[in-house]
């Protein structure tokens, strides 16, 4: 699927695209997985947000993401979904790839710290995450946290660009 990529602050977003964005992770993250949680979190403010628009304009892929300092000393990002419809078709691989291309480019070679759903954790190994503390819940829902260390300076998606 060819996407239209926006990385976007809060302070950037439209009324349109943040009802998309609100919509999809209460799609996945309240609906889809059963877990009641206060997704307003008071965090979006501070976050870049990466959309992936399908050529219909609608939100199939999303994350939020923070500089270094933002939400601890390393980068971060979170609430990484792919449209429930296109599962499997490597939707979430681009869009973890298009977030990590962006944070290099935007906040330079860092780490990034994840709280990984349990179950994610190979998915997360394979973008170069390595465990970085014990399994804990959160909402009900396994997660373990990992940290994709920077890279050497010179390297990482920031080369080239």
């Amino acid at each position: 699927m060819n996407l239209r990529w926006t990385w976007t602050p809060f302070d950037g977003l439209t009324r349109e695209d943040l009802y998309a964005v609100l919509q999809l992770r209460q799609e996945v993250f309240i609906v889809e997985q059963a877990c009641a949680y206060a997704d307003a979190d008071g965090l979006d403010p501070a976050a870049h947000h990466l959309c992936g628009w399908a050529p219909d304009g609608r939100l199939v892929a999303y994350l939020r993401a923070f500089a270094p300092g933002r939400r601890g000393p390393e980068a971060s990002l979170g609430r990484v979904i792919s449209a429930p419809a296109l599962r499997g078709s490597g939707l979430g691989r681009a869009v973890v790839a298009e977030g990590l291309a962006r944070m290099a480019h935007t906040y330079g070679p860092t780490a990034i710290r994840i709280a990984a759903q349990a179950r994610l954790d190979a998915f997360y190994r394979g973008f170069g995450f390595v465990t970085a503390g014990p399994a804990f819940l959160e909402d009900g829902i396994p997660h373990v946290p990992m940290v994709r260390p920077a890279p050497p300076f010179g390297a990482g998606e920031a080369a080239g660009r």
